[in-house]
């Protein structure tokens, strides 16, 4: 069910750039990304009321309360710098760009979560870096 769930998400993140670079043209980046931000707030704590999830708000540890207050830091300061480059660049650029993200998450989940890098892992880092620069050649 993993696979469903991504491969939707990666829909959706597609969907997102195409429809972010159409809505933000002439509306400041900062000023898009707070409006999309509410968006997924609404919707975010519409699911957690609609699967009846916010009783298990008083049961995350301390732990869990600073790592998610920190990626929602780095998120919403990867959402802020995203909708710069969208609005400054082009949308097959900048996208490409932004996935590297899989390869620095592989890298940071090796070094920091002591996640196995395996030859397979190595080989589609380098292909996904080379295909990014490919792309924005």
């Amino acid at each position: 069910m993993w696979f469903a769930f991504a491969l939707l998400s990666a829909i959706f993140a597609a969907l997102t750039s195409i429809l972010a670079k159409i809505g933000i043209e002439g509306v400041n980046s900062n000023l898009a990304t707070a409006i999309r931000t509410v968006v997924v707030l609404v919707m975010a704590w519409g699911m957690v009321f609609l699967t009846k999830a916010q009783n298990g708000i008083l049961q995350v540890s301390h732990k869990s309360w600073l790592f998610l207050i920190l990626s929602g830091l780095t998120t919403g300061a990867s959402w802020l710098c995203y909708y710069r480059a969208l609005q400054l660049g082009e949308a097959s650029k900048v996208v490409p760009i932004d996935k590297l993200s899989v390869v620095i998450t592989l890298i940071l989940a090796f070094i920091l979560l002591h996640e196995q890098f395996t030859p397979k892992s190595l080989i589609g880092c380098v292909l996904i870096g080379a295909g990014t620069l490919i792309m924005v050649l």
